[in-house]
């Protein structure tokens, strides 16, 4: 198996869709994290590995007709209560 992936190059693509908010450190642990499964199971070398991150408004993002701006204010109000 390991011959056949020097000849047939596999460079995996993962896209990930977040919510904005995460901070630098998170993105980053996540992608190491990632990264070491994927070599791990895959059998791919780390530089093969292509990771993005797609950043959603949380305007951008909803769940049964509610926005996720909507959805974080109602838990927000259902704590205050």
């Amino acid at each position: 198996m390991k011959n056949q992936r020097r000849r047939n190059p596999v460079m995996p693509i993962i896209q990930m869709n977040l919510l904005e908010g995460r901070t630098v450190e998170q993105k980053r642990n996540v992608v190491a994290a990632i990264t070491e499964a994927v070599v791990r199971t895959l059998d791919v070398r780390p530089d093969q590995v292509r990771i993005m991150i797609n950043e959603l408004g949380v305007e951008h993002f909803s769940v049964a007709g509610q926005t996720a701006a909507m959805r974080q204010a109602a838990a927000a109000n259902a704590k205050e209560l």
